[in-house]
């Protein structure tokens, strides 16, 4: 039988997936008037296919990384907790790259799907969810802050945000 926090973290990875995997595209190809999938143009969707599969496997590492070695869960929402927050600050591993991995997994894999629709309308979408979480990096930037103070200030001062 599941306790509260392994639901938590099902819960934390699944809306992520469906979210991030699944609705973002959709919505990018819905608002690119639902263009066929196969281009045509083999070159652009070798590179397109590839983005999307180097950006999933930088969020899967990510996932991994967290649960294994920060003891949490990525899901955290504008400040608030989804699913358990990891147990101490991470800084090695994926998080020696950036600041989001995660993230940054998650906008490749989305430029990826952008090149493969290949609308102005698909990145429209890829806009408006970049600056959507760009608002919500700066307010976990702010709890991290508070949560570790001058340990995330270093580690701040040494590792790009994205």
């Amino acid at each position: 039988m599941l306790n509260m926090k392994q639901l938590r973290d099902i819960l934390g990875y699944l809306l992520g997936l469906v979210i991030f995997v699944g609705l973002m595209p959709t919505l990018m190809w819905l608002a690119s008037g639902r263009p066929t999938f196969w281009s045509g143009v083999a070159a652009k969707d070798v590179v397109a296919w590839g983005l999307m599969l180097c950006g999933l496997l930088l969020s899967i590492w990510t996932i991994v990384y967290m649960k294994l070695r920060g003891k949490g869960n990525p899901m955290d929402a504008f400040g608030h907790e989804v699913a358990p927050r990891t147990q101490h600050l991470m800084t090695d591993g994926p998080y020696r790259l950036n600041r989001n991995p995660m993230l940054t997994g998650t906008l490749i894999y989305l430029i990826g799907f952008a090149l493969w629709l290949c609308t102005w309308q698909a990145v429209a979408v890829w806009l408006l969810f970049f600056a959507i979480m760009f608002i919500q990096v700066l307010s976990e930037e702010r709890r991290l802050h508070h949560d570790f103070g001058k340990e995330y200030d270093a580690y701040r001062c040494h590792t790009r945000r994205f």
